[in-house]
């Protein structure tokens, strides 16, 4: 153990020894957290318990050790296995908040997961007040400019606009000490196996890289075998597993009759909240405005949405504003979404593991789930690899014409006015309260002003300020520990920077 701790504590040097506790964190009996016993800092085990992160998954009890002894790492770990917290809890443990460059940089395949991904890591470093530039296409690259001219800590990104930004000079590597590649497989899928070798080369600093994968190829075994040094293997699952908490139907449906039969099937099941596939963009929206015809009320994502209309459409559907979304598999794979009741395959999947990461999407977290697919004449050989894949028939069902009473309770639950979900992270309100400050960059405001001014309130000292946003005509600011009515009140007149500053409290995120 002696010799371990050593190891980790010169290790740790990279991203901030002075940030490192070894021994037991504070508070530990009170809080009763499994996730003590890798020795995390009270910031980061208090964000995991406002987060009820309180019991490793099993990728998380193989990857946490070993990330935070710098290793390179290979996991392999099927949709829903909490491999997102896996890497996000080392990087925040070892990230150093005096550094001014981002010590990691995260690669997700897809804006939607970068978004995902970058409010995870966000809130489990809240506490130590890390910023988490977050770097997609479809959004105006000077903002992000401006966000990296800032003090970063952990940068998450596609690799088309992490590249974009490496070429302009507006990101800068040479602090970097870990790279992961998630979602590698969709990443080489999608044609970006190039990029993030650029990406790779890019990088100079002596880093380590972890690479999460549902599945692992040839192309991906090319790329481990050319940059990662003596990787540790993670493998929690083999191809071919379901999972024993989810009841699969299937139904064989005429092509013609597929709508009518579709909808009978969601009256009988009368789902709470499902994810909807299929296989083309266009069926997407022909699926959504059949439904939304009908009285169903739905979302959907695919490609071709706006990039902020599909943000919008996913949070939406997180918070309950509506209870079915409809999803290409390439828009929706990897996002991840609570308590889902039911999974629908409107078009059978083309792919073995393509049903794999639907269907997963319900069960989770020690909840049962069902998934539904549909199969017409055409989709008979992919439904019978399938099978083998899983070594399992999926169970057929007849379904006959819904009984008038559940026709009535289905429709009368598209009309119930739905009770909103707290949104992940909330817990952070009850102690942590976000001020925005009217002036910012125009008006040639700084961090460091903000900072000056509030440690001058009594009773406000540096440790109860967080965040510090500063952007072209508003500040963002996270105050600490309880004491954002005293900020709020005592900067109605106090100036900041010779002026008296429109504050009020507000919400979202950094």
């Amino acid at each position: 153990m002696i010799l371990y701790l050593y190891f980790l504590q010169v290790k740790i040097r990279f991203f901030g020894k002075s940030r490192y506790k070894s021994g037991r964190t504070k508070g530990e009996n009170e809080l009763n957290n499994e996730f003590t016993r890798f020795r995390l800092s009270d910031s980061i085990i208090n964000a995991l318990q406002v987060l009820k992160y309180t019991e490793p998954t099993p990728i998380q009890q193989e990857v946490i050790p070993q990330a935070l002894l710098y290793k390179d790492i290979i996991a392999k770990s099927q949709t829903g296995s909490g491999k997102t917290a896996a890497f996000a809890i080392p990087l925040c443990q070892m990230a150093d908040w005096n550094d001014n460059l981002p010590g990691a940089l995260v690669l997700e395949p897809t804006r939607e997961l970068t978004v995902q991904v970058k409010q995870e890591i966000f809130h489990i470093g809240r506490n130590k007040r890390l910023k988490v530039p977050d770097l997609f296409g479809g959004f105006p690259i000077d903002k992000q400019i401006q966000t990296l001219k800032q003090k970063s800590h952990i940068a998450v990104g596609t690799p088309g606009r992490v590249m974009d930004h490496i070429r302009r000079g507006t990101l800068d590597l040479s602090n970097i000490k870990y790279l992961v590649i998630d979602e590698a497989d969709l990443m080489l899928d999608m044609g970006f196996i190039d990029e993030v070798e650029q990406i790779i080369q890019a990088i100079k600093t002596d880093f380590n890289i972890m690479l999460f994968s549902a599945t692992l190829g040839d192309g991906l075994n090319e790329l481990i075998e050319k940059y990662m040094q003596e990787p540790v293997s993670v493998i929690l699952e083999e191809d071919g597993t379901t999972i024993d908490t989810i009841t699969q139907k299937l139904y064989e449906v005429p092509d013609e009759e597929k709508y009518d039969t579709f909808l009978d099937i969601m009256i009988d099941e009368n789902p709470d909240s499902a994810m909807i596939f299929c296989g083309t963009r266009e069926m997407v929206n022909v699926l959504c405005r059949m439904l939304g015809r009908d009285g169903v009320r739905c979302g959907m994502i695919h490609g071709e949405i706006d990039q902020q209309d599909r943000l919008k459409t996913i949070e939406g559907f997180r918070l309950g504003k509506f209870r079915y979304l409809i999803a290409t598999d390439v828009a929706a794979r990897g996002i991840d979404f609570d308590n889902l009741t039911h999974v629908f395959n409107y078009d059978f999947p083309t792919g073995r593991e393509t049903y794999i990461h639907r269907i997963g999407r319900t069960g989770r977290k020690g909840n049962t789930g069902v998934a539904v697919s549909l199969v017409c004449e055409y989709d008979r050989k992919m439904r019978l690899m399938v099978e083998e894949f899983i070594n399992q028939q999926i169970p057929v069902y007849q379904l006959s014409e819904p009984a008038t009473e559940k026709k009535e309770a289905f429709f009368d639950r598209q009309k119930e006015r739905t009770q909103l979900k707290e949104r992940k992270g909330a817990g952070f309100n009850r102690t942590i309260t976000r001020l925005s400050i009217s002036g910012g960059k125009k008006s040639k405001m700084r961090a460091v002003d903000i900072v000056g001014t509030l440690c001058s309130i009594e009773g406000i000292t540096s440790e109860d300020i967080g965040i510090i946003d500063v952007r072209d005509s508003l500040t963002y600011v996270d105050v600490l520990n309880n004491k954002g009515k005293k900020v709020l009140d005592s900067l109605q007149d106090k100036t900041i920077k010779g002026k008296i500053r429109k504050v009020r409290i507000t919400r979202g995120d950094v």
